[in-house]
């Protein structure tokens, strides 16, 4: 029996998306966005607000950010895991799997739930149009130039299969972060 193993990993990562992420996101207000459940979390703040030794962003909002090894990993709220998302999806008009001389764009991270949730949104169809595109042989294909040279000779499906896991990975700490929040006592601990 042929298998098209890239029509098992788009519908690995759609089905997780439309059948259990995406669904728990609808909602998602403000509040929760920037709530910090421990004090110090990783989040995005305006430009120059941040203590965080590096602040990733284009824009006016920009995401904590340092280089590991941490002495401990640092809690994140869910608009730095959301904003982490959409830098992993890549900008929705750019290329996915294609070398390009330009350097790719940085991320202009919305300050809002709402306008977070369509980043993601649009990140998501992006990526997973560019992933069935790529057919049978695309993934199969070494990702050379698009990935560091350790990686040179892996398949284009070990890529996709990291961004995969990193949305079912941080999909899962967002979805428990909202239950922790609708959860939290009324004195807000």
């Amino acid at each position: 029996m042929e298998i098209d193993w890239n029509a098992e990993v788009v519908d690995q990562v759609e089905s997780h998306w439309r059948n259990r992420l995406r669904p728990r996101l609808d909602g998602l207000t403000d509040d929760e966005f920037f709530w910090e459940p421990v004090s110090g979390s990783w989040s995005l703040r305006r430009r120059g607000e941040s203590s965080a030794p590096i602040s990733l962003g284009s824009g006016e909002f920009t995401m904590d950010y340092a280089q590991p090894p941490h002495d401990r990993e640092p809690v994140t709220t869910i608009a730095w895991r959301l904003a982490h998302l959409i830098d992993v999806f890549g900008a929705p008009t750019g290329p996915h799997f294609e070398v390009t001389t330009a350097d790719p764009p940085g991320v202009d991270f919305a300050g809002s739930a709402r306008a977070a949730l369509r980043q993601l949104d649009e990140g998501f169809e992006a990526w997973i149009a560019d992933v069935c595109s790529l057919g049978i042989a695309g993934i199969t294909r070494p990702q050379g130039a698009l990935a560091p040279a350790q990686f040179a000779d892996a398949p284009i499906a070990r890529k996709v299969m990291y961004v995969h896991v990193e949305v079912i990975h941080h999909g899962a700490e967002i979805c428990l972060l909202r239950d922790l929040y609708a959860w939290r006592s009324p004195n807000g601990c």
